[in-house]
């Protein structure tokens, strides 16, 4: 594993244009890979927080190249951990969607129409994908939140799990876990269409096939119910604290 790590960084400083850009580029990484915690620039020992500044926001580089040699490289080393795992049931590659807000404050006129106001919150909406395979968790894949008449966050979410890799959902159970930003019908039926498996939150204003909101059962249901709802042929379990 430490040498799939080394050679990934490597490939990574290659892509920087000029040698001030690669020593940055070090910098940045020795802060996540200490895992002491102290990610931010102000912590470099090596660079200013001015220089890594400059290096994330004006620098030329290109970013899909880098997200695409990680990738790259993630999957390789997945495959050959499954590889080396013998013959047997499919693991579980589970993959986790989020809705994350990046909070903005001021005008930023660069970043044009993409801060937006959701559920009380301005800054970047961001759909976040995150595959989970044994013990590690590898950033996938992200698609920005546009704001009223755009796709929605469970659109973009649908759109993100039919770009999962092949050389992934053909070798693994696949397993969609997401809150309830991403319980919609249209969300759980595409889920459905590609086979995967969904555990998603739901709305307690959802209506029940029977009529009833879920928000009515809590006085009658139990941890492991099972519930059916309109409009859909989905039964969920519905798990509780009690």
């Amino acid at each position: 594993m430490l040498a799939h790590a080394q050679e990934l960084v490597y490939s990574l400083k290659e892509l920087m244009p000029t040698q001030y850009q690669k020593d940055n580029l070090e910098a940045m990484l020795a802060l996540f890979l200490e895992a002491q915690g102290h990610p931010l620039p102000e912590h470099s020992q090596t660079k200013s927080p001015s220089a890594i500044s400059r290096f994330l926001n004006i620098n030329p580089w290109s970013t899909r190249e880098m997200i695409r040699v990680v990738r790259s490289a993630s999957l390789q080393t997945v495959l050959n951990v499954l590889a080396s795992s013998g013959k047997g049931r499919k693991p579980f590659l589970q993959v986790i969607i989020d809705l994350t807000t990046l909070e903005k404050r001021g005008k930023f006129q660069e970043f044009g129409d993409l801060i937006r106001v959701y559920n009380g919150k301005r800054g970047l909406h961001l759909v976040v994908v995150y595959l989970v395979i044994g013990r590690c968790r590898i950033p996938w894949n992200f698609r920005v939140w546009r704001g009223k008449g755009t796709p929605s966050p469970a659109q973009l979410g649908l759109k993100l799990v039919k770009r999962l890799p092949k050389l992934l959902t053909q070798r693994f159970e696949t397993i969609i876990l997401a809150d309830t930003a991403f319980g919609s019908i249209e969300f759980l039926e595409g889920v459905r269409r590609l086979k995967y498996h969904a555990i998603t939150g739901v709305a307690i204003s959802r209506k029940l096939a029977d009529g009833r909101l879920l928000r009515h059962l809590h006085k009658t249901w139990a941890t492991g119910l099972s519930v059916w709802f309109k409009v859909s042929c989905y039964c969920f379990l519905v798990l509780l604290e009690t």
